[in-house]
Formats: C-alpha cells, structure tokens, sequence
C-alpha cells in the first residue's frame, strides 16, 4: 500500500501496489537509471515458503508492480528465515540488507551485485558474537546530514519486546562493517554504548512519557487499546483530572482477556519500574454495581491482574493469573481480599532480568500490602508484554459502573 498527496497537499486514499498471501517487509528503490523496483519477504505461514527474496518492477510513480516478480536469493542452504530486505545502491553495486536466521538468534547479511537481478555475493557483516545484544534483526542503514553511516535494528528482549539500538557503520573495500569489529575481519558485533551522531545541535538524554495524570483531554502517546478503540470505551473527565472506564461486556465467545479490546496498555518502559495507579468505582445505573471489575494488568501470552469489584456491601480485591491465553488458557484466582472502601491504590514492581513482577495494595497510598506469589511476565504476539488498566462488566452482567483513575505513575 502506498499514499500519495493531491495538489494541495492533502494524503489520498491509500493505493494497492501488489495483492497476495504472504508478502512482508517490501522496500522500494528508484533506480539512477529512471527504473523503480520493490523488493520483499516472505511469510510461511500465509505464503506457504520463506527464505527467498523477491524483486518486483515498478512504475515510477510507486503505485503498482508491472511484472510478475523474480526470485533472486535464496536463503534456504545457508541463510533460513531471510527477510525484512532493505534494497540500496552505492557505487554501482546494488545491495540488499537482510537478516537471517531468526529474530533472537539471527544475524545481519548483506548482499551485493552489480545487476539488480543478481547473482548476488553474500556477507555475514553484523552478528552477536560476544555482545549482549541478540539478534540483530530488521535493520536499516541511514546516512546523517554530515556524512555519518548508521545502522538502526531491534533486538527482541522477549517479555521487554523489541528495543532499537543504533550502531555505528562504516565501509571497507564496498561491504559495509557494523558495530564493533575487533578482529578485523569484517563482521562486527553490536554495541551497547557508543557516542551520539555528529549533530550541530546537542539533544539532551530523554525518554518517552510513562505516568499520566490524565489531565488533559486526549490520551496520552503511551497508551494503546489491545484493539481498535471505541469512543464510548472511556472519557477524560475535565476539570477532574480523571480518566473514566465505562465496564464493558466481554465479546461473545471470549475466554480470557487476550480476547478483550478494552484494556489501556503502554509497553514496558525499562528493565526494572514500578507502576502504580488510584482507582474508585464509582457511579452505577443499579444500586450494587457487581458483575463490573476494574484494574492493574501486565499483559501477554500469560498475563496477571489485580481485579477490583463491588461484593454484597464490601468491595473485593483479587489477583488472577492465566497461562498461554492465546492458546484458550483459564484465569485462575490465586488469591483474594475483602476491603471496606471503593478507592484503592494498585501497585506492581518489575524486576530484570526476568521481568518478575509483584502485584500490591494500598487503602491510603502510602503503605503497601504484596497480593499473591510473583509473576513472571511474557511476551505477546511479535510484541513484549505491557501493564495498564480496564474496567470491565461480566458476561451475564446485568448492572453497569464505572471505575475512575486518578493518575497512572511509573516510577523507577
């Protein structure tokens, strides 16, 4: 797919370049000699095959393939699970960057020629080698305004997902050394720490937001819905500082919550953190409001949650646990607390390198109470695990309510 602005500037409706099963990672080149060219991947699972790279031609304004495509590697024999190409050109020859060998235990390849159609020689020119950095996998070579060449890739740090690093890159006789290459041999490792880009302007260390007071009134960038969201999912009260949580059924036929959109997640935001949120149920439409839960969740293929209800004339705090929730797994309650007040303070602390986490309480926000054994947290489909918020209403749910956060803050 690919947009393209009309005359005043504005993105047009998205256009199809290439339909079909299975076609991941394309990469377009515009070629010095006036030709366009789309370069892609492919996934077993859709495709049926994996481990070849395939080159189509493309009209010039990138806006469909003309040709039926060309296999032009193969990485079956000696590169398995080649994909994410990334097609350039420098000095007459023709590269394809590409990992092989898998997201945690792969290495960078790269392939050259001085026809577009190969046959193309190979290097292995970035791998783990004695560096904590697994992988490293879909990466990419940018050149900065002052002529430095960098290396952007993700390492997948499982239950931490899939963090970026940058790694310095230089060239040597027309193949490209990433990282650091001690040995001389032309395969460097990456790095952990390495001096900023050469920029005219100094950038301060920073990091993305995590806490959010909820004080204005559109969600912060951290957050995400574990599907599309809805309007009538939420609302950022105004003047209150609040964000509110309408309980939602569960869909029909749901068994856990990776089956649930509703739920208010961010990604973990570092090896080790603290998240704490102040939440109270409040309104209902009926007087008890039970068969509604609200509360604090790490998220992912097994997933842990605090659960805050009404029960009878007491509210009840609950931690569940489900293991392998994308394959059908039950929720199970470990264990359970009755507490005589409808605001509540949720608190879980995640340890590396593991991701251990320890879910806790508190009446007043000050002195905190551990819930249940620790939880070892796991990552999610192509993504690490996260921690947020819900509020949901039981299947069968005949009343409604509501749960009000006051703040989510993460600490480290």
């Amino acid at each position: 797919m690919t947009k393209t602005k009309d005359p005043a500037g504005k993105w047009e409706s998205p256009v199809l370049v290439i339909a079909g099963k299975g076609l991941i990672d394309p990469c377009p080149l515009w070629d010095d000699n006036g030709k366009a060219y789309l370069i892609n991947g492919w996934a077993s699972s859709r495709a049926g095959v994996n481990s070849i790279i395939t080159i189509f031609k493309m009209n010039t304004e990138g806006t469909g393939v003309i040709d039926e495509g060309k296999v032009i590697y193969d990485g079956h024999d000696s590169n398995p699970t080649i994909e994410g190409p990334k097609l350039y050109k420098r000095n007459g020859y023709y590269y394809i960057f590409a990992p092989a060998g898998g997201v945690s235990k792969g290495w960078q390849l790269v392939l050259r020629s001085k026809d577009i159609y190969g046959p193309y020689e190979e290097k292995i020119v970035m791998d783990q080698g004695k560096s904590q950095v697994n992988g490293p996998h879909q990466g990419a070579w940018v050149t900065t305004q002052s002529g430095e060449d960098w290396f952007l890739h993700f390492q997948d740090k499982e239950a931490y997902g899939r963090v970026v690093h940058l790694q310095p890159m230089k060239w040597i006789n027309d193949w490209p050394v990433i990282g650091t290459d001690e040995d001389g041999d032309g395969k460097g490792e990456p790095v952990l720490t390495y001096r900023k880009p050469a920029t005219k302007i100094s950038y301060p260390i920073c990091s993305p937001v995590e806490s959010d007071e909820f004080e204005t009134d559109t969600l912060g960038l951290q957050w995400q819905w574990n599907a599309n969201p809805k309007v009538q999912w939420m609302s950022l009260i105004r003047g209150k500082g609040v964000i509110r949580l309408y309980s939602i059924k569960p869909p029909e036929g749901f068994t856990n919550l990776w089956d649930v959109p509703n739920l208010l997640l961010q990604k973990f935001p570092a090896p080790d953190f603290t998240a704490t949120t102040k939440v109270s149920l409040t309104g209902t439409i009926q007087a008890t409001g039970e068969g509604c839960k609200t509360g604090l969740v790490i998220m992912g293929r097994d997933y842990a949650y605090l659960s805050f209800e009404r029960s009878g004339d007491n509210y009840k705090l609950s931690k569940i646990v489900c293991k392998n929730a994308d394959s059908k797994g039950i929720e199970n309650k470990t264990d359970e607390q009755i507490l005589q007040v409808n605001t509540v303070y949720l608190r879980v602390k995640v340890t590396s390198p593991n991701a251990m986490c320890t879910f806790s309480y508190s009446a007043d926000g000050n002195s905190f109470i551990p819930l249940g054994q620790e939880f070892k947290a796991r990552q999610g489909g192509w993504i690490g695990a996260k921690v947020g918020i819900f509020c949901l209403a039981a299947p069968t749910a005949n009343t409604w309510a509501c749960a009000d956060f006051d703040w989510f803050r993460v600490d480290k």
